[in-house]
């Protein structure tokens, strides 16, 4: 089963909005076995609509369109829709009555000619009733292509797909798969990580699909499949995945698509029943955000200061000033200094502090930019640490909050396997 995505809306195309709809989608249609071949973006024109219409006519079993529903002139997506189809808009009833409903009881204001219009749809179309919304879902087939009309409106759209077309849907084709299972690595580069799998990779059936989706320092693999024998599809995957662990043992983090080193580092802590605290200056408090934003930080997370400036070290963290001036303040001394400072400020199990000159100019240091230093404190001893991430400035900021919560990680683990 193949499907293509379509958006509709200027705004989208002049980027005064982030289309976050075909994602959406995308995800609700492959968990019920569609291919996703194409997402696009198009104008709010009758003429970009029927052209795209005509393109997909019979290349895909499904057309799905979200945007050009609205109550204003700009949108033309039901009148498109009435000249592909050789129809005519008429009233539903049942449409008006819920919107007449929401704009006389629910808004408390007369209904105009405009919100009656809301309720017209193209004669032959199913309708997608919209519960949360005005504007109603349109399905229409033609030939072998169904075609859907969403509104752009995110949470109506939402709903409309959970609730009432994906329903349809599973009861209008025959059931079908796609499998994937995601595997996160840290630590080891792209490049390295596909030479160290290489043989792996060179012996995956031809129906097993291998893609790396690669971020800042952490690498994820998800391998696919598609089909409609599901126990063979699992089957298949689950094979591979027992031969490619050993191969990445070292690096592997997770095995489901929502994991980070983030979230690895918030369960150690709990389940080690460990406390951490943070000092930052280039990444400015970076990682107590990450620490703090997962659900049941207060178990281990105790505290954090940005002493982003030199003499902030000094006066909150108790960093030395004659340590600054021998050594420079992007340092691996004053990094040691700042996360003693704070583990002694939050009286936490662990602490880990980052100094550093992230770019794109020199601060207080002359050291070379994109020079990070790190340290972590812990009952275990101290650790410090310099690296050189480059530029431009964010990729330097991204790369040393994650090699922090790889430093936590591994001393974690390390210290109580």
């Amino acid at each position: 089963m193949k499907a293509a995505i379509v958006t509709i809306g200027d705004e989208i195309l002049i980027g005064q909005i982030v289309d976050t709809n075909s994602a959406f989608i995308a995800k609700a249609l492959d968990d019920i076995g569609f291919q996703i071949v194409e997402m696009i973006s198009i104008s709010d024109t009758e003429k970009a609509i029927s052209e795209t219409m005509n393109r997909y006519q019979n290349q895909v079993d499904l057309v799905v369109m979200t945007g050009g529903l609205g109550p204003t002139k700009d949108d033309v997506t039901k009148k498109t829709f009435c000249s592909y189809f050789n129809d005519v808009l008429i009233s539903d009833s049942e449409v008006l009555k819920h919107v007449t409903a929401l704009i006389e009881d629910f808004y408390k204001r007369k209904i105009t000619q405009m919100n009656i219009d809301q309720a017209l749809v193209p004669s032959k179309a199913t309708v997608l009733f919209n519960k949360v919304g005005t504007a109603p879902g349109m399905l229409m087939k033609h030939e072998q292509t169904f075609f859907v009309s969403l509104p752009g409106v995110p949470y109506e759209m939402k709903y409309l797909v959970s609730e009432v077309l994906i329903p349809y849907l599973e009861q209008s084709f025959e059931p079908s798969y796609n499998i994937h299972q995601t595997l996160i690595t840290h630590g080891v580069g792209e490049s390295l990580l596909a030479e160290r799998i290489a043989d792996w990779e060179n012996d995956l059936p031809s129906y097993v699909h291998l893609a790396y989706l690669p971020s800042p320092r952490m690498v994820k693999l998800r391998l696919s499949i598609s089909g409609k024998d599901k126990v063979f599809l699992e089957d298949a995957i689950r094979e591979q995945v027992e031969k490619l662990l050993p191969l990445i043992k070292d690096c592997l983090i997770g095995l489901n698509e929502n994991e980070t080193i983030f979230k690895v580092v918030s369960d150690l802590l709990k389940e080690n029943n460990l406390t951490i605290a943070c000092a930052e200056s280039c990444t400015g408090g970076q990682i107590a955000k990450l620490l703090n934003e997962i659900p049941g930080a207060s178990a281990y997370f105790q505290g954090g200061v940005v002493a982003y400036a030199t003499q902030s070290k000094i006066d909150v963290l108790g960093v030395s000033e004659n340590t600054i001036n021998k050594n420079s303040v992007v340092s691996e001394q004053v990094a040691l200094e700042m996360a003693l400072g704070a583990k002694r400020l939050f009286k936490s199990d662990l602490a880990i502090a980052t100094t550093g000159n992230a770019g794109p100019s020199k601060g207080d240091s002359d050291v070379e930019v994109g020079t990070v230093c790190l340290a972590l404190v812990s009952k275990f001893g101290e650790k410090t640490f310099t690296f050189n991430f480059g530029q431009p400035r964010e990729k330097v900021i991204d790369s040393a909050v994650n090699k922090a919560f790889e430093i936590i990680r591994e001393e974690i683990i390390k210290n109580n396997s």
